[in-house]
């Protein structure tokens, strides 16, 4: 009786091990999902660019990336969060690397249709009353 339990947890390990250690499917969405992970710095999750390294030396000494990656915003209105944080919380002045800043989050952090898009209202709903 202990050989067969032994022999069923051996089989039962061994069944996943071999589900863990198989590879994935070559899925297109593998494919993408490989090509968008190349364009997106692994530590902090923001956008892969020549500017990346400003725009992370200036932004991520203060606050966490997720705070970029969050919101949406048109070139003009980062440029009122810069100076929202320059009054209020005490952020150094860009200087030249302002324009760095505002090109690369404009480019890669601007507002976008697919971010924001909803399904189109329902039309025509035939409603019906639940039963007990």
């Amino acid at each position: 009786m202990k050989t067969n339990i032994i022999f069923l947890c051996a089989a039962a390990v061994a069944f996943c091990l071999a589900a863990i250690r198989r590879e994935p499917s070559a899925h297109p969405s593998a494919t993408l999902t490989a090509a968008v992970a190349d364009s997106v710095d692994k530590e902090t999750g923001l956008a892969l660019d020549p500017n990346f390294m400003i725009v992370k030396a200036q932004c991520t000494s203060c606050h966490s990336p997720k705070l970029i990656l969050q919101h949406r915003f048109t070139r003009d209105e980062w440029l009122s969060k810069i100076r929202w944080m320059q009054r209020n919380h005490k952020l150094w002045d860009l200087g030249e690397s302002e324009k760095t800043v505002l090109d690369y989050l404009a480019k890669h952090y601007a507002p976008s249709q697919s971010a924001y898009s909803r399904r189109e209202a329902l039309r025509n709903v035939k409603w019906y009353k639940l039963e007990n």
